[in-house]
């Protein structure tokens, strides 16, 4: 019944996000080409191939929130949970292709994330959203107006010597139609699009045909918590609802910086 419902809508389910103007943090951007089927995200990267084959050893720092990124409706709670899970899924991507040092350590290439764009997720309108999907179940969900957020994100590996690796620009904006999960939170959507932004920035960081490499132990990314959700995974199926305060990064015991320096 509910895939009748969406069908007239299923055009949305591919539509691609606009993409947002560069900050400008990025050490360069030439050579960003648009990344070829991509449907979900509007994605450009560029990568230096010879240059990341010889990387073994990474520094992250942690994530930097542009003044351009519209993002003044957070509170300081909300910005450090967004800019956490950004730092937390690129140390869960990069660790299953690269030795994740610690930030005084030595290392073969520096990894910087810009959070660049970011729009508010509906809160009582997904509500509205997640008892209509209660009703008529199924793997595609129809979003109520005012409900979509979005998420902006740069990104870029730099070796030692100062030269760009590899870079990405990364928009994502929740669809009306599609499996996009509504939220309570009004960083929900911007929170569930991380780890999709992650996972691609680390594949525009990784030399072609660069097999994953096993997590070492102690895992380098521990400190974020567990790499499996299960709590939350478990809310969305009760309630239809994403609950970032289940499914995010662990908290640190000192907020993290909410902007660059």
């Amino acid at each position: 019944m509910k895939h009748i419902l969406a069908l007239p809508l299923l055009g949305l389910v591919v539509a691609c996000s606009t993409p947002t103007q560069p900050t400008g943090m990025l050490s360069t951007y030439d050579g960003l080409a648009v990344k070829p089927g991509a449907v979900r995200a509007s994605v450009s990267d560029r990568k230096d191939e010879a240059g990341l084959s010889l990387v073994r050893r990474v520094t992250i720092a942690p994530t930097a929130l542009a003044d351009s990124a519209a993002g003044g409706w957070m509170t300081p709670m909300e910005r450090t949970a967004l800019l956490r899970e950004v730092d937390a899924q690129l140390c869960f991507e990069l660790s299953e292709r690269y030795e994740i040092t610690a930030p005084d350590a030595a290392s073969d290439a520096r990894v910087r994330a810009i959070l660049s764009h970011v729009r508010p997720t509906g809160r009582i309108s997904s509500a509205a959203s997640a008892a209509g999907a209660f009703f008529i179940p199924g793997p595609i969900g129809v979003r109520a107006p005012g409900t979509l957020g979005g998420l902006g994100m740069e990104a870029e590996m730099v070796a030692s010597d100062g030269r760009q690796l590899a870079a990405i620009t990364w928009t994502r904006e929740a669809m009306a139609v599609g499996t996009d999960d509504p939220s309570l939170s009004r960083i929900g959507d911007a929170l569930q699009f991380v780890e999709p932004f992650a996972d691609d920035a680390a594949k525009a960081m990784t030399a072609t045909g660069v097999k994953s490499r096993q997590i070492a132990k102690p895992d380098p990314c521990a400190q974020y918590g567990s790499r499996l959700r299960v709590e939350g995974m478990a809310a969305k199926f009760a309630t239809g609802l994403y609950m970032p305060q289940l499914s995010g990064a662990r908290a640190e015991a000192t907020p993290a910086p909410a902007t660059a320096p």
